[in-house]
């Protein structure tokens, strides 16, 4: 059985590491209740986030769990060092983390260098195991994205191998790593950023394929492309894909937005149910700042989304036709 069969919905906690905006300890800690109180028992972390903020706030909230009632995972590949001493002060919002920089990220995708990374994570996260390990952003590498998945790959197969880990994958918005993972025969899941939405289809075009032909199953991450498909209504000045979305993609979202709305659905709603209509997805993330945007997405993601507005999509040419859609999925 699949580890998500139980867990579709999944929680990203780059916000609690102080993505874009800075949370006390007791607003990070309301936010993941909140999303366990909505059922949510499916956490990602990293410790890119908020140099090591999320692992360290996620951790300390999920030791008040029972263990085996989630499922955790976190990455590998960008270990933390403490910046040197004579460095000038400031903070992380380079990296888009509002968090004081006292640590510096190296890239390492060798298998001492991955088992140093998770050795770390742990003691961060205060627990004794994850359930899955990702090699994060291998194209983020200063060897290239090739290197870091010749030696980070069969890095991270070793630690499931020896039982470290019950699964491994490479989490990253990079289709051609995406597609060299799905068929090494290494991994057992992706973590597809940004290429699984209503908006991108490349993963759904070029990675799902691969994914349904070796057994890897896929995670839709960042299903708002940064945050064009968050509202109701996209505004003008709307960014996509971290940067500015020009005005043609914009008046694309409005099209998406008047199909769903015709059959009483928001754009977020259609956002966040997209993924589980594609074969090769098994679960998708979710993510929230405040106790209320968690709340509103979580009721989101329980809504029912009628097939007939997959068709439309389709018969509109907003969507690409999936080989699956006589199997409605919700």
């Amino acid at each position: 059985m699949s580890i998500f069969a139980d867990h579709p919905l999944a929680f990203g906690a780059a916000t609690v590491g102080n993505l874009y905006r800075e949370l006390t300890d007791e607003q990070a800690l309301a936010t993941l209740q909140t999303a366990w109180d909505a059922g949510i028992r499916h956490f990602d972390t990293a410790p890119h986030y908020g140099l090591g903020l999320s692992e360290r706030r996620l951790g300390a909230f999920l030791q008040t769990k029972p263990r085996d009632e989630y499922v955790l995972s976190s990455k590998v590949g960008r270990i933390l060092e403490p910046v040197d001493p004579g460095e000038p002060a400031g903070d992380d919002m380079a990296h888009d983390f509002a968090v004081p920089r006292t640590h510096v990220r190296r890239y390492d995708a060798t298998t001492t260098g991955v088992r140093q990374s998770l050795e770390s994570s742990l003691e961060r996260l205060g627990l004794d195991r994850v359930d899955i390990v990702y090699l994060h952003d291998p194209d983020a590498s200063p060897e290239g994205e090739r290197a870091a998945l010749e030696t980070g790959l069969p890095a991270i197969a070793a630690l499931r191998d020896e039982g470290l880990v019950r699964e491994v994958g490479i989490g990253t918005k990079s289709l051609s790593a995406l597609e060299a993972a799905a068929v090494s025969g290494a991994v057992d899941v992706l973590m597809v950023s940004s290429r699984i939405t209503l908006l991108d289809h490349s993963a759904q075009e070029r990675v799902l394929p691969a994914c349904v032909a070796h057994g890897v199953e896929a995670i839709a991450v960042s299903i708002f492309n940064s945050g064009m498909l968050a509202r109701p209504r996209p505004a003008s000045d709307a960014r996509y894909d971290y940067g500015s979305a020009d005005a043609a993609l914009v008046e694309r979202a409005h099209r998406i937005a008047d199909v769903c709305e015709s059959h009483g659905i928001d754009l977020p709603t259609a956002a966040i149910a997209y993924p589980l209509q594609l074969a090769g997805v098994t679960a998708r993330a979710v993510s929230g700042s405040t106790v209320a945007q968690v709340e509103q997405t979580a009721a989101r993601a329980a809504t029912a989304v009628p097939d007939a507005l997959w068709s439309d999509l389709e018969a509109a040419g907003l969507i690409p036709a999936r080989p699956d859609s006589a199997r409605p999925r919700s």
